[in-house]
């Protein structure tokens, strides 16, 4: 098949100008009536969805490498998550697990609990939000320890509601003019060795175990007791601080602090887990078994749901400490359920596959484009750092934020994360020709920008 049929066949529909008049019409709604604080990249009305693709209310059709965030991980509108939908709305739409027992709770807890990254039994408790289950976790962690204290990371998003923001480290303006936050939390540096160092594997390894380290041996020594700290929350691949993924080496020596202080290892997956990175949790690649792991985004295919997962001993509260009227809804873990079917048949393994030769592509060009300084990731949660100069790497936040508009008004759909890096995150039953469509479509958008930054 020729590139020219290739994206005859798989590529977007694009049947006007971007964006079209009914697009326009509804930006101008939006921005009468919806509160400013939502962060819109490019002028995409969605209107409906299939697999990969996204068709706007003026009949465009784009193929979707965001996801909604990393969200529609089995793709939109997937007949069997939808059909799952369909049978549970017919028999019960609410009952609210906080007062009432059924079995749905039960039947997903077992599910989740066989794929669990850490050894059972487990306990389970839902919220409705990826902000939710991180405020489950804050306050479990102070329960069960009698701690008062968490440490976090810089670079780090777990949520915007005041325990969650409180741990949120990634930008200013979602701090700003919010405090005063929820106290006792210290923040830390990730091993971000791509800025942090220059001298090689093994000076990336010992930058890392340093940015772990630092806590046992300068904070627990100075300002931070040890025996007052209940957990350290992080991502094992940052999202929102820009797809950084942790090293093996720094997810053991937290594990190892943790083990020997008494502390509680909290995993944010919200973004990472449900199979995203190949397997079902971003920190089985470490071969570090977490205590709590939080959970949301893709677990239901785009229905609200989030999990708080944690060894059976840690979650000993008593009723009353922690609830949710809407958390754990009929419909939502019906939608899991099939969701968490449709990924262990094919959905991650696909993620492995085609994440994979993505990667092996996209490496390449760290050495034919002159914008990518940098390309990580793991399965398909991929990032791509864009720079101003290889030499300083200085970030290139405007010439990204143009590569997403080039990409939009050619028809594909990615966003921005962290300061200067493209993240691609498509729905896990995305194919190999879609893949191959939309990287040239994306490396298309990098070219035009290189030369419009050229004559700048």
């Amino acid at each position: 098949m020729t590139k020219q049929e290739l994206h005859a066949q798989y590529g977007p529909k694009l049947v006007c100008t971007l964006p079209g008049p009914k697009a326009k019409a509804a930006v101008e709604a939006d921005d009468r009536l919806i509160s400013p604080s939502y962060t819109r990249s490019y002028p995409l009305v969605a209107k409906r969805g299939r697999g990969i693709r996204v068709e706007d209310v003026d009949g465009n059709e784009f193929l979707d490498f965001a996801a909604g965030i990393a969200v529609a991980s089995t793709g939109h509108c997937h007949p069997e998550v939808v059909a799952a939908i369909q049978k549970q709305a017919a028999e019960l739409i609410h009952i609210s697990g906080t007062d009432f027992y059924n079995e749905p709770l039960t039947d997903l807890a077992e599910r989740l609990s066989a794929i669990a990254p850490m050894p059972g039994p487990h306990k389970f408790f839902y919220g409705n939000s990826g902000a939710e289950a991180i405020e489950c976790a804050l306050k479990l962690a102070r329960y069960h320890t009698g701690r008062q204290n968490v440490i976090a990371f810089l670079g780090a998003f777990h949520g915007r509601t005041m325990g969650a923001l409180s741990l949120t480290a990634s930008k200013p303006q979602q701090k700003r003019r919010f405090s005063p936050l929820v106290p006792g939390v210290t923040h830390v540096r990730y091993p971000y060795a791509y800025r942090g160092c220059t001298g090689g594997a093994q000076a990336e390894e010992a930058f890392s175990l340093g940015c772990a380290r630092y806590i046992e041996e300068k904070l627990f020594k100075t300002i931070l007791p040890p025996e007052e700290v209940a957990a350290i929350f992080v991502e094992p691949i940052q999202g929102e601080g820009g797809y950084v993924v942790a090293p093996d080496n720094f997810m053991r020596e937290l594990r190892g602090i943790c083990d020997r202080h008494g502390i509680l290892l909290v995993v944010d997956e919200v973004q990472s887990g449900a199979g995203r990175t190949g397997k079902w949790w971003a920190i089985e690649h470490t071969g570090v078994e977490p205590d709590i792991v939080c959970m949301a985004k893709g677990i239901a295919s785009g229905m609200p749901l989030s999990v708080c997962m944690s060894r059976a001993e840690i979650m000993d509260w008593v009723p009353g400490s922690h609830a949710s009227t809407f958390g754990g809804n009929p419909v939502s873990i019906a939608a899991a359920l099939a969701t968490l079917e449709i990924l262990s048949r094919e959905g991650m393994a696909n993620a492995a596959r085609v994440g994979g030769l993505m990667l092996e592509r996209l490496d390449g060009w760290k050495k034919t484009h002159p914008l990518v300084g940098d390309v990580r990731g793991r399965g398909l949660m991929i990032g791509i750092e864009l720079v101003k100069d290889k030499a300083t790497r200085e970030p290139a936040t405007a010439l990204r934020n143009r590569v997403e508009t080039l990409a939009f008004e050619r028809g594909l759909m990615v966003l921005g994360c962290g300061e200067t890096t493209l993240r691609l995150c498509p729905p896990l039953i995305v194919n190999e020709q879609e893949a191959t469509v939309a990287l040239d479509i994306l490396e298309e958008a990098i070219t035009l920008a290189e030369k419009e930054n050229q004559l700048a």
